[in-house]
């Protein structure tokens, strides 16, 4: 097995997916065998936001997800055994996801786990997957040090150290003469908290002159003081780490209490969702990308097709996200099968033999190309930037990326 580095207990948080392959580590090994061979199929467990101020990223996710389950099905599963996702809603606190990764791993006995949606979440749940030696992938888990938590986490989402600093560098690209920026972070939340110190060294890092830092709370809905302390120093940019319904309320008053400058906002704030939240004000928004939908492969050509068609808009990041999990997960199980039939093992076999697969291969995605370093860190080729564009009833949006 490749080992990495020791699992820290850590009980912080921040975005993520968890998919868990479920056990009764008191069982017997013989006894505690796969339920793949029925027509339920393979059992993956997935952990997002159906609920809760995070429903609005957990919603993009589960589409990705029951997206993949219905393509790689059609394409054969796992080397003829279908695959069949057991969903479990995460909402937005620590208990919810804690709650839902004991029951796919004690009743559902899942192979893996995709979730949960938050960082924050990740950091308590993950540790009990980790226990049980149940891989994990994190589709929307961006805060430094997920992937450290153990040997069986890993995530498919891109740390934000990495992908945030390409927003700033666009806003300047935009403006030239931009130097003051303000920013604003959700102090409760482990992702925010961890993404706010990435914009803020890379302001450092540009000479440009930080004004302010401003917190707020992700369950907030009233950011008058915030936004006019903050407007008051006249900053060229505002930096916002949140999530959307906080986020895009946020960025609505700004505007409203008169800022006209650029606004960027952070990964939390990555999904249509936050259209309907900020509607005309969300013009304008620098975010940066994980995803694009001219991704040139034909996996994201067929995943573009068919959510066009059955949404008639363009994919948005956590929901590709999710389905690259999926799909990880699926061509690990078949490098599995095909080195021993996975009927053979027992679970606990199982469980291992997949994480080895997951983290030794290389996947071609919707995401592009990526693979796992040995701590479970993705590896992904490229980046994007997209700026929000709302049309004239401020009801509308899409995002436009950049070059």
């Amino acid at each position: 097995m490749i080992k990495r580095r020791q699992f820290i207990p850590l009980f912080l948080s921040g975005i993520t997916f968890s998919l868990v392959v479920a056990c009764n580590s008191s069982q017997p090994s013989g006894n505690n065998t796969v339920p793949s061979q029925n027509s339920n199929g393979i059992p993956i467990g997935v952990v997002l936001a159906q609920t809760s101020n995070a429903a609005l990223l957990g919603q993009e996710q589960v589409i990705g997800a029951k997206m993949a389950e219905k393509y790689f099905n059609q394409q054969g599963g796992v080397n003829g055994t279908p695959i069949k996702l057991a969903l479990q809603d995460g909402g937005g606190d620590e208990q919810g996801a804690i709650n839902a990764f004991n029951t796919l791993i004690t009743q559902e006995k899942v192979v893996g786990i995709l979730g949960p949606s938050l960082s924050q979440q990740a950091f308590a749940a993950d540790p009990i997957a980790e226990r049980a030696k149940v891989p994990v992938l994190g589709p929307s888990n961006t805060a430094k040090g997920v992937p450290q938590i153990g040997d069986y986490i890993a995530r498919v989402s891109a740390p934000v150290a990495v992908v945030a600093p390409n927003a700033v560098q666009a806003a300047l690209k935009i403006n030239p003469n931009l130097k003051k920026v303000a920013v604003l972070f959700a102090q409760n939340d482990a992702f925010s908290k961890s993404e706010t110190e990435t914009f803020q060294q890379t302001v450092k890092d540009l000479n440009l002159d930080l004004v302010t830092v401003q917190k707020f709370q992700t369950t907030d809905t009233d950011f008058q003081n915030q936004a006019t302390a903050t407007i008051n120093l006249n900053p060229d940019l505002i930096i916002i780490s949140g999530l959307a319904a906080d986020g895009g309320n946020l960025i609505k008053q700004l505007r409203q209490l008169g800022y006209q400058g650029l606004i960027i906002g952070g990964n939390g704030l990555n999904t249509s969702n936050i259209f309907s939240v900020c509607q005309k004000e969300c013009d304008g928004v620098i975010i940066a990308q994980a995803y694009s939908p001219e991704i040139d492969n034909p996996i994201n050509k067929t995943f573009r097709e068919t959510y066009l068609a059955e949404n008639k808009k363009e994919p948005p990041q956590f929901t590709a996200q999710a389905f690259a999990g999926i799909q990880v997960f699926v061509d690990a199980l078949k490098a599995v099968d095909q080195k021993n039939k996975i009927s053979s093992l027992s679970l606990e076999q199982l469980r291992e033999q997949l994480n080895q697969a997951i983290l030794s291969g290389k996947y071609e995605t919707v995401l592009g190309n990526i693979s796992f370093t040995s701590e479970g860190e993705v590896v992904q080729e490229k980046f994007y930037v997209a700026q929000i564009k709302m049309d004239e009833t401020g009801k509308n949006g899409k995002f436009t990326y950049l070059k």
